[in-house]
């Protein structure tokens, strides 16, 4: 039964790095919303992998590393899937050598994650965009009705995702986590600033759908620059 319960957030987590892969197989396969399914099947499963450990206390360095792994398959390797597939479907009269940015995703992916490993500023809050935040960025784009909202198929958008959301996982820019600390102020700024991202984030949603996700991963950038400036 030890063994069992040491092992139940490696199975979780390997469950994500399933996802990644059934992601990755149908971008592919040219089937993008399924790939981005995957992708937020994934993005729930890591969060309850860390919530298992922390609640049956087995956290240990192996989850550490598999967790990484897992999260290079599924936010990183099937991001990079999906862009390369958006820019060179939507884009064919264009340079083709272009998609090749979406690259970048993998690439920063696995630099990220490896900085997160060894930084111990990074126990409560994160610097640099988590790479789940980006890999949703890019999954929610294949959801997103074009037909209302043309832009975001648009070549100028794709490669400036490619390029500027990797650089954004290795900045050197503080991000607040959504997880409240033990006997921490409910009612401090950051709190506020959190339930006002959650607030907002249900709003978007609920008015623009899919198409609010790029949003909300944005202006999570924004609320913690302003924390970072409070």
């Amino acid at each position: 039964m030890n063994a069992i319960k040491r092992n139940i957030p490696n199975i979780i987590t390997l469950a994500n790095l399933t996802c990644g892969l059934f992601a990755i197989l149908f971008a592919f396969e040219g089937s993008l919303v399924l790939s981005a399914s995957f992708i937020f099947y994934g993005a729930f499963l890591d969060f309850f992998d860390g919530l298992a450990a922390r609640l049956l206390n087995v956290s240990g360095e192996l989850g550490k590393q598999l967790d990484s792994m897992a999260d290079m398959v599924t936010f990183g390797v099937a991001p990079g899937s999906i862009l390369y597939y958006l820019i060179e479907k939507f884009n064919e009269t264009e340079i083709g050598y272009l998609k090749f940015l979406a690259f970048l995703i993998p690439i920063f992916s696995a630099i990220r994650l490896a900085k997160f490993n060894i930084d111990i500023r990074q126990t409560s809050s994160f610097i640099g965009l988590p790479t789940p935040a980006l890999a949703i960025f890019i999954a929610a784009v294949p959801l997103i009705n074009f037909d209302l909202f043309p832009m975001f198929i648009d070549l100028r958008f794709l490669i400036a995702i490619a390029v500027i959301m990797p650089l954004l996982l290795v900045a050197e820019i503080p991000l607040f986590s959504l997880k409240i600390s033990q006997g921490e102020n409910l009612t401090s700024k950051l709190n506020i600033l959190r339930i006002t991202l959650i607030l907002a984030a249900v709003v978007l949603l609920f008015v623009f759908q899919f198409a609010a996700i790029p949003f909300i991963v944005i202006l999570y950038l924004i609320l913690s620059i302003l924390n970072n400036i409070l």
